[in-house]
């Protein structure tokens, strides 16, 4: 009987050391940064803490234009994972080296033109009204959809009659801030953002129609940087593609098949 009760209590005390190990083990998990283009802030949020949830493992954003961030990470940004706006910038580091593996395409995104302004529908024939003073977008050089805001007005015949009234963002981020503060009349977005918790609802906006800019296929890479994170980095980049994260980036309007 005592036997039996000393088998009992050490395997009491096997099971607590068991619990105990995990618990540090979640505690002192690594975490990971993801450098992540300007479109997807909100979206990477929920997505990143769904994978913590699952997975223990912390995420820490940084958010910029795509353009930005991989001048950052050509120049050594101590960054473990990129997810970009666009796959090209992916595939300019893939070309140096700077990557694991090759670069996937994980979302493509939708263009939006999006306004604050009581009394104004988002319109691109209002563009060119005498009303408008301002339009915003995202400087083309650095961030996907500033470029194909450039292409939608040059589609359209535009560009040449507003291109006094753009001003430039360096990002979507503040891109968004100039259309929130007014200080633009209308301004190109990614439909990520409109559609997002914290600005569903507030101003008005329209779809551009896909077949006026070129194909926003947005790119995930893992950064050569510390092989201790390559199992999480890896790890966060698969998430990306389940069906989890593919129901959040779809709820945002993101494009997950061709």
């Amino acid at each position: 009987m005592n036997r039996l009760r000393s088998v009992y209590v050490l395997l009491i005390c096997v099971q607590f050391l068991m619990i105990t190990s995990c618990r540090q083990q979640t505690k002192s998990s690594v975490t990971i940064t993801v450098a992540t283009a300007s479109n997807m802030q909100f979206a990477m949020k929920e997505i990143a803490e769904a994978f913590t949830s699952q997975s223990g493992i912390e995420c820490e954003l940084i958010v910029g234009s795509s353009g930005k961030l991989t001048a950052q990470i050509t120049e050594g940004a101590p960054y473990d994972v990129f997810v970009s706006a666009d796959i090209k910038y992916p595939n300019e580091l893939y070309k140096i080296g700077r990557i694991i593996g090759q670069p996937k395409i994980y979302a493509r995104g939708k263009l939006v033109l999006w306004t604050m302004a009581e009394g104004l529908s988002p319109e691109l024939n209002s563009l060119t009204s005498v009303n408008i003073k301002h339009i915003a977008i995202a400087n083309p050089k650095n961030a996907p959809y500033g470029k194909a805001a450039i292409e939608v007005l040059q589609r359209n015949g535009l560009l040449d009659s507003v291109k006094h009234k753009l001003v430039y963002g360096e990002s979507i981020s503040q891109t968004n801030q100039f259309i929130i503060s007014r200080s633009a009349e209308l301004g190109f977005t990614a439909m990520a953002v409109v559609q997002s918790t914290e600005m569903k609802n507030k101003g008005k906006w329209m779809n551009i129609s896909t077949d006026h800019y070129s194909p926003i296929d947005q790119g995930v890479v893992v950064i050569k940087r510390d092989e201790n994170h390559l199992a999480q980095s890896s790890a966060f980049v698969d998430f990306l593609f389940s069906d989890k994260a593919v129901k959040i980036l779809e709820n945002f309007g993101y494009s997950t098949s061709e």
